[in-house]
């Protein structure tokens, strides 16, 4: 069982550190973005995603990747978090992000996977690292999928590829290195976030 969710484009900030993520995080904002990720294995992820949760109330989704196990699950809920994004598939780790109430984006790439995700309940597939498969693949995995549920491309989009992700069936893409990568300057993330938005809405 799923819900269905609307991911659109989220952005993935590995790496990002405390002392920065607000203002990388309101230039994302101020461009469109409405959901955004922060890797289990940046610096102090727990300090940046209560920070961006406290400074942006109803402003976006927020929450962790990468997230690993039960106890990642348990904290990023105490955090106020509202998303969880796998690179595996965990069925205990999807459970009990469900049992917080989070939307919950699981790392798959094979239908067998895909399908031991949605039984556990997971509401969105993240095919991972989409670039080694291509869009192609993504599009016969969709074939054998349920009409309703979101894939997402991971790994390898760019403003430039965008569209031929989405003309594969995918209802979004996780955005990394194209979009942000650690330590980069506010403004390379606002010049590259608008760059992404502007490629979406050419699709839409």
């Amino acid at each position: 069982m799923h819900d269905a969710v609307n991911p659109a484009l989220i952005a993935i900030l590995r790496g990002i550190e405390p002392e920065t993520v607000l203002n990388h995080v309101e230039a994302l904002l101020d461009a469109g973005f409405t959901a955004i990720e922060i890797p289990t294995n940046s610096p102090r992820w727990q300090d940046s995603v209560a920070s961006v949760v406290n400074a942006f109330p109803g402003r976006g989704v927020f929450g962790a990747g990468t997230v690993l196990t039960v106890g990642q699950v348990d904290e990023l809920a105490s955090l106020g978090g509202q998303m969880v994004v796998t690179p595996n598939v965990n069925p205990a780790v999807i459970r009990r992000s469900r049992e917080h109430g989070m939307n919950v984006y699981a790392g798959c790439a094979t239908a067998s996977e895909a399908f031991v995700a949605l039984e556990n309940g997971a509401q969105a597939l993240k095919i991972f690292p989409a670039a080694c498969f291509g869009p192609a693949y993504i599009c016969a995995l969709k074939a054998v999928l349920p009409a309703s549920v979101p894939v997402l491309a991971v790994g390898g989009v760019t403003p430039e590829n965008l569209h031929d992700w989405l003309k594969a069936g995918c209802a979004g893409a996780g955005l990394g290195s194209d979009l942000y990568r650690a330590g980069q300057s506010v403004e390379e993330t606002r010049a590259r976030a608008q760059a992404f938005i502007t490629a979406w809405h050419q699709q839409r």
